[in-house]
């Protein structure tokens, strides 16, 4: 058996003070000051010794960061003199999608690579969009040892990102007769990619690929970015090239283990081509996740691409249309697709877009891909708040660009190691051993639309969608 597979999480501090959900409102001058005991040392998350800096200047309100809701302190204060309220810069942070609490748990991630708990349990709508309609299936939880999947029992997170032989031919004297293709695995389904917006200079990319290379996964980076910098973690990155300019990269090809084209007319035409510059090169091909992808999945599986990277927008959705589908529907359709051609396996398929938290990895797998990649993730674990300056060419208010390297790379990290442990819970809880198994198994998951139509169908008949007349 192969050694375990760990990641070396490490406490790292934030460098400015997180928005919190909820703060405290006092009022001090009931405060007896006599208690032996002061809730506030009582408290099991110990948030208050974290903020302690706002004790100490006695501001108003503190910022309760990483409060878990048990009310401990509300209740037990011998005087009544706290209140808890919702914090109002918390209700600024983020857009519709990437939601205020999204940017909460990422930090405290990467802050503390532990898997974020709320005492006060999940208290959010029972569906929503995307994901969000999906639960996972532990009815059938068959874990069998005590000490669990962080002891002994051994869960297998490892993808692949190059092509597998379609069958196993053997001689006569049992010797392997066919010839079996270079493998590249990376040991978790999630890769990185180069954000779509946000501060990328100074040390931000090289962060992200330092960060790549520790965990041993691999980063989309647009090529025209790479630099000498770039040099130490050059296997770990994956340039983004056209057709049209990729001769013009020679130099970075020769460094990488594998490169993507951008979808094109005629792309089948290029590869051979692409692999002379470094024989062995392992490619991906980039694909706007859109009405036509499904009949391109079809069309580009017959080449010798090894991959095939589906981009939807930063929230998830398809595009170049009035009503998009959210990447839960559009990896089935094109997971399916190949399914009844019979050609799933001879490729891989890597969605980005929108993969904003651990469940939505999981629940991508289970829909049909085999990894998927995260954009927008990396900068919030750096601590940016989604405030969109940026877009406006204004300073942010976090200073990504100074942020330190060693100090940004172990957040992400930390990230990662949470959301594995998070995918481990998951796949632990079904009784599966490998994320490779996970891929399709739809049969380990719930959707509110097969529920609702299954249910209430009969009664109510068939629910109308946008679009529909």
């Amino acid at each position: 058996m192969p050694k375990k597979y760990n990641i070396m999480m490490e406490t790292a501090p934030p460098r400015f003070h997180p928005v919190g959900k909820y703060a405290t409102v006092e009022f001090r001058e009931d405060c007896a000051g006599s208690c032996r005991e002061c809730v506030k040392k009582k408290c099991v998350s110990g948030i208050f010794k974290e903020n302690y800096l706002h004790a100490i200047s006695m501001e108003e309100p503190e910022y309760l960061y990483t409060c878990q809701s048990c009310f401990r302190c509300v209740q037990e204060c011998t005087r009544g003199i706290f209140s808890r309220v919702i914090d109002p810069e918390y209700r600024t942070l983020g857009d519709d999608y990437w939601r205020p609490d999204i940017l909460n748990r990422t930090w405290y991630q990467a802050h503390t690579g532990k898997v974020p708990v709320s005492g006060a349990g999940y208290r959010g709508p029972f569906v929503g969009k995307g994901f969000d309609s999906m639960w996972t299936d532990m009815s059938e939880i068959v874990r069998p040892t005590r000490d669990g999947i962080h002891g002994r029992e051994y869960i297998n997170t490892c993808i692949e990102l190059s092509r597998r032989p379609d069958r196993l031919k053997f001689r006569d004297d049992m010797s392997l007769g066919t010839d079996v293709p270079p493998i590249l695995e990376i040991p978790v389904p999630v890769m990185f990619q180069h954000p779509k917006f946000g501060v990328s200079g100074g040390n931000v990319l090289l962060t992200m690929a330092r960060a790549a290379h520790e965990l041993g996964t691999m980063m989309f980076i647009r090529a025209e970015d790479y630099a000498d910098a770039f040099a130490p973690y050059a296997e770990n990155l994956i340039p983004c090239l056209t057709k049209d300019n990729y001769q013009d990269f020679a130099d970075i090809i020769s460094k990488t283990r594998m490169a993507e084209l951008a979808y094109a007319s005629g792309i089948e035409n290029e590869l051979d081509k692409l692999r002379s510059l470094h024989p062995g090169l392992f490619i991906s091909i980039g694909i706007p996740l859109n009405k036509k992808a499904a009949s391109c999945a079809l069309e580009l599986v017959q080449t010798d691409a090894d991959t095939l990277h589906f981009y939807a927008d930063d929230h998830g959705n398809e595009l170049d249309t009035e009503n998009p589908r959210s990447l839960k529907d559009t990896i089935r359709e094109i997971h399916l697709r190949l399914v009844e051609n019979n050609m799933r396996q001879k490729i891989n398929l890597v969605f980005s877009g929108g993969i904003a938290m651990a469940e939505h990895m999981a629940k991508a797998i289970i829909c049909g891909a085999d990894g998927v990649t995260v954009d927008n993730s990396l900068l919030i674990a750096l601590e940016c708040r989604l405030c969109y300056l940026c877009k406006a060419d204004k300073p942010c208010p976090v200073k990504l660009e100074d942020a330190d390297p060693d100090w940004g790379s172990q957040r992400i990290i930390n990230l990662m190691c949470a959301w594995r442990n998070q995918l481990l819970e998951v796949m632990g809880a079904m009784g599966i051993r490998e994320a490779r198994r996970l891929r399709g198994e739809v049969g380990r998951s719930m959707r509110f639309e097969d529920l609702e139509a299954e249910n209430f169908g009969p009664i109510f008949g068939e629910r109308k969608v946008s679009g529909d007349k």
